[in-house]
């Protein structure tokens, strides 16, 4: 009879987080998840075989946290925005896991769930195939790119000044050639990270409501251009 297991998955998971939010993907490492443990990382190997399944403990910790109401929603794109909404939210609060998501979703399996449910959202629309596709990434794409904007941009906590210093910056630019720079800035004072993804959202997803399906078939029939690669 085999000795009981030190750590459960749920154990390793939120230690992977736990190390990642603190000290970034950098930080990740055998070595420093079997300190956060207080064990070896020799130890470690019995429950983690590889470094990339320190990514995926972190990638499924993260996902755990994603959740949005059942339904059913009254249209598909109420549907999407929940979904979006939800891992927005998630990921805004692990920045440093959005690299890692990106780069191994195809390699988790706790992904895969949540990438059908946002397929299946957009596919009520009566996209398939590469209409599908590009609507997927662009909501991928905001969803990912607009919570590292807030995170890593020139009015994040991370900044060298207070987003208050930026913003007066900006607003003391010369008003004959950066009319438009101040009047972004000015708007900003009253601006929140939920609000604006809410607002781009809604954009984007008006946008995908008015596309009508290209003409001359479909674009995944077209040939490719050259030096393009295959990715999902």
């Amino acid at each position: 009879m085999g000795r009981p297991a030190r750590f459960t998955h749920a154990q390793l998971q939120a230690a992977a987080l736990r190390l990642l939010d603190r000290e970034g993907a950098s930080g990740l490492s055998m070595r420093s998840l079997a300190a956060e443990l207080g064990t070896s990382a020799m130890t470690l190997y019995n429950y983690v075989p590889q470094r990339e399944a320190v990514d995926l403990l972190v990638i499924e910790a993260v996902l755990a946290e994603v959740a949005w109401a059942p339904g059913p929603y009254a249209t598909w794109r109420d549907e999407v925005h929940a979904i979006a909404t939800a891992l927005w939210r998630t990921v805004r609060a692990h920045p440093h896991a959005i690299p890692l998501i990106l780069t191994r979703r195809s390699r988790a399996p706790a992904m895969f769930e949540v990438l059908e449910a946002l397929l299946a959202a957009l596919a009520r629309s009566g996209r398939s195939g590469a209409r599908l596709l590009v609507a997927f990434r662009a909501i991928s794409a905001l969803v990912t790119g607009l919570a590292q904007a807030e995170l890593a941009g020139p009015l994040s906590l991370q900044a060298a000044e207070s987003a208050e210093e930026t913003i007066a910056r900006f607003r003391a630019l010369p008003a004959d050639r950066f009319p438009h720079l101040i009047d972004t800035a000015s708007a900003a004072i009253g601006s929140t990270p939920e609000d604006e993804f809410r607002a781009s959202l809604d954009l984007l997803l008006a946008g995908l409501a008015c596309d009508p399906a290209p003409a001359g078939g479909n674009a995944a029939a077209r040939p490719r251009a050259s030096g393009s690669r295959l990715r999902f």
